[in-house]
């Protein structure tokens, strides 16, 4: 189907939106992402949101749980779509309440042996330190920030002292589940765009499953995706699978033009990039991304 300009010469009414659409209406090419889990593990409620039209992918996130968890989940998903069209899987390559008290401080600390705590949190990543410096912005959360004061919280770099990051919490929350997500604000971090974690389970369970596609989290540039391209072809059986460019932060926004002309399609997070930009210009790049 080819695109083209609709002219309208005269004002859409809201009754004619509000309307029943006639059989003869063409389906809208959108279709809808649907990340499967702990909620939606049953082949019950799969069954449901295949109904409710969840008719193109399904999405599994490897960054909680392990391979089983995710294993019994891809069978249910199987056992449903025997029924129904066939749907691509997607795998996204990656319970402690603690509370935070606004204007209490609080340590990120690379000692990932120590046990967290309101005033002490062990991340997974020694470069922060080095990244980071007086008056930068980082969230923490479950997922990332959101503006929802009770899931994520607001945190402000105050000193940085050897392997730790003193942060001023600028929001009480209390955080809860097994993992959580930290995000530095508007500062280009020197990782891996694929960790020995993604490895470990896009070569395991990826490959047994033969999926279909691959979003990479938090590209930057096209050399990210042309890795992620290599990294895929050297597994054989994955050699087909289309990677999307997920873009999550400033720098992947001023590469997007080179990332496109690598990925397969790309994926705009908008919770993310509404952390390095402010929202309202969010949708307007969202808006002319597409031209």
């Amino acid at each position: 189907m080819h695109s083209c300009h609709l002219l309208l010469e005269e004002p859409i009414r809201m009754a004619s939106i509000l309307e029943p659409s006639k059989d003869s209406f063409s389906p809208a090419m959108t279709k809808i992402v649907g990340t499967l889990g702990p909620n939606s593990q049953s082949v019950g409620v799969i069954s449901s949101c295949l109904k409710a039209r969840m008719s193109a992918v399904a999405r599994f996130d490897f960054s909680w749980h392990d391979p089983e968890y995710h294993q019994e989940t891809l069978e249910n998903l199987k056992a449903v779509v025997k029924l129904t069209k066939k749907l691509c899987a997607v795998v996204n390559k990656s319970g402690q309440a603690i509370s935070l008290k606004e204007d209490a401080t609080i340590v990120l600390t690379s000692n990932e042996g120590l046990e967290a705590s309101s005033e002490l949190f062990p991340i997974n990543f020694d470069g922060l330190p080095k990244a980071v410096k007086k008056g930068d912005t980082n969230f923490i959360g479950q997922y990332l920030f959101t503006g929802s004061e009770t899931i994520s919280a607001w945190l402000e770099v105050t000193e940085v002292n050897g392997n730790n990051v003193v942060c001023l919490i600028k929001n009480s929350v209390t955080l809860t589940g097994s993992l959580f997500t930290l995000y530095a604000s508007q500062i280009s971090l020197d990782l891996p765009t694929i960790s020995d974690k993604d490895n470990k389970f896009i070569s395991t369970w990826g490959v047994q499953n033969k999926i279909d596609f691959l979003s990479l989290s938090f590209t930057r540039n096209a050399e990210d995706m042309r890795h992620a391209s290599k990294f895929l072809s050297n597994l054989g059986d994955l050699y087909q699978t289309q990677i999307f460019a997920k873009i999550e932060n400033v720098e992947g926004l001023n590469q997007f033009d080179e990332i496109l002309k690598e990925a397969s399609g790309i994926i705009l997070s908008r919770g993310n990039l509404g952390i390095d930009l402010p929202p309202e210009k969010v949708f307007l790049f969202q808006k002319s991304c597409p031209f």
